[in-house]
């Protein structure tokens, strides 16, 4: 069975990429199997460019076909922040709690109707040779006013789905995997892989 790297070494992220892409005759990897990586700069403008530089250059070092991913939360009453910066957004010190909690403070004054907000995921894939195909998902929603729920990671405790009354901590997997930003783009991720795992048996 042909291998897939998957650049990341969160493993929370690593079970929902593998749950979202089941199906595919392909053997997920993460990072941990490799040592000595060359280290990516996230320093792209966008989550496009970020997810092609982790594919691109991770793909020469191991050789493997590598897939990229790079997403984040996008609120509209901050002009898109914290954007690329998600994963950053609270210093140096960052974590998921301080990440959400400095988000509240920023928006403790704004009614529900002024707290629209999207995710947004980009995935890249490459193997030896560059860069393959790019795409993006996205999901839309609120952020709520207090974090609810223990599932998920990153934002998913403030991320609100008003169809659901329920934040992605709340909903779970079984519901988030099949609506989120990053289902969206694995899922059209997902026809690449299986195009270009055809070629190269063909070939």
């Amino acid at each position: 069975m042909k291998q897939l790297v998957v650049a990341t070494r969160n493993r929370k992220k690593l079970s929902e990429i593998k749950d979202i892409l089941k199906g595919v005759n392909l053997k997920l990897l993460s990072l941990d199997k490799y040592k000595d990586l060359p280290l990516v700069l996230e320093n792209g403008k966008t989550f496009q460019e970020n997810a092609i530089k982790k594919a691109v250059k991770l793909a020469r070092f191991t050789g493997e076909f590598c897939l990229g991913e790079d997403s984040g939360l996008s609120v509209d009453a901050l002009n898109g922040a914290p954007g690329i910066y998600s994963a950053r957004f609270s210093g140096r010190d960052k974590s998921d709690i301080k990440n959400n909690l400095k988000l509240l403070r920023l928006l403790k004054d704004l009614p529900a109707a002024e707290r629209k907000a999207h995710y947004v995921c980009a995935v890249a894939l490459a193997d030896k040779r560059g860069l393959i195909g790019v795409v993006e998902g996205k999901c839309s929603g609120l952020i709520a006013f207090v974090p609810q729920g223990s599932a998920g990671f990153g934002y998913d405790p403030l991320f609100y789905i008003p169809k659901y009354k329920k934040t992605f901590a709340q909903l779970g997997e079984k519901i988030k995997h099949k609506m989120s930003h990053r289902y969206y783009a694995l899922k059209k991720a997902k026809r690449v892989i299986q195009k270009y795992i055809v070629k190269q048996t063909v070939n």
